[in-house]
């Protein structure tokens, strides 16, 4: 399926002459970065910051510069190393991914999304991200800021709305045929959405799609369809408990008994659901004396 509008809103090699020129200079876009460097960027970024994941990959690269290298090591040590990232369950599945390719890849990260996506921890977005960004393969790479950018400029939207497999199939369909520009292309997007089409605040005098764009031909309609259902507060939520949890056992070098965590998560009910969802994950390990990572 191909883009066969008589005057299509995104322009290809529109995307991809921008990018060229305004790329952010990140490490990991560089040429010769390895496919595990990028595997671990993508991990690394897919619910954080790009800046603090970038500072926390410079670090696990030089310490873990292979997938065998992480392997090596047992899980607690990627839990540890993971920080204050967040959703440290990834850095579970990311030691898991590792052992994978260490064992059945030769220590090669595969280069095809369904290989890809055979491995711990790696979804739709980050299989493609890796195989397009890595290995040059044509493949649609749709993250929010992707996803944004085709509401406004394709469809005429203010925002994407909830995910769907319509987006991936719509960027299918823009995406050149060449390898190589298919990589500016979906890199391209993904800086747009991040730069210039942003959520709050659009820059569209500076956008390469702002001639064309059916949002801003329509007039800048407000969005009226389905969004995503908003996470709880943080503040005095499991999810800060477990956080908290997590913070004591990085720091220990010994299991920690219940009562010390209990110091620090006073609401008994709380707790009990914190230690019992992580356990449950895989991030701790009861012992006779407390509580370990894995």
């Amino acid at each position: 399926m191909r883009n066969t509008h008589a005057n299509p809103p995104f322009l290809p090699n529109t995307v991809a002459d921008w990018y060229r020129v305004n790329a952010r200079d990140f490490p990991w876009r560089r040429p010769g970065t390895s496919p595990w460097a990028i595997l671990l960027i993508e991990f690394m970024a897919q619910q954080t910051q790009i800046e603090r994941a970038g500072a926390a990959w410079a670090v696990w690269l030089e310490r873990w510069p292979t997938p065998a290298a992480l392997a090596a090591e047992p899980p607690g040590e990627a839990v540890k190393a993971w920080g204050r990232l967040g959703y440290p369950r990834r850095a579970l599945a990311l030691h898991g991914a590792a052992t994978e390719i260490a064992e059945r890849h030769a220590g090669e990260v595969p280069s095809d999304v369904e290989t890809l996506l055979a491995l711990p921890g790696v979804g739709p977005y980050t299989a493609a991200a890796v195989a397009s960004f890595a290995y040059g393969v044509r493949t649609p790479v749709v993250d929010t800021n992707v996803r944004r950018v085709l509401a406004r400029a394709v469809l005429g939207q203010a925002e994407a709305g909830p995910p769907a497999k319509a987006d991936l199939v719509l960027m299918a369909s823009i995406l050149p045929e060449d390898a190589e520009e298919t990589r500016l292309v979906n890199a391209g997007a993904m800086e747009l959405g991040a730069l210039v089409c942003t959520p709050r605040s659009p820059d569209c005098p500076r956008c390469p799609l702002s001639e064309t764009c059916a949002w801003r031909s329509a007039g800048y309609p407000p969005y009226a369809g389905p969004r995503k259902t908003r996470q709880p507060r943080f503040a005095g939520s499991d999810r800060e408990a477990r956080g908290i949890v997590m913070a004591q056992l990085r720091a220990a070098d010994r299991p920690v008994p219940a009562d010390e965590l209990a110091a620090l998560i006073p609401d008994p009910a709380r707790l009990t659901r914190a230690l019992a969802s992580l356990t449950r994950d895989g991030l701790t390990i009861p012992t006779p004396t407390g509580y370990t990572l894995p």
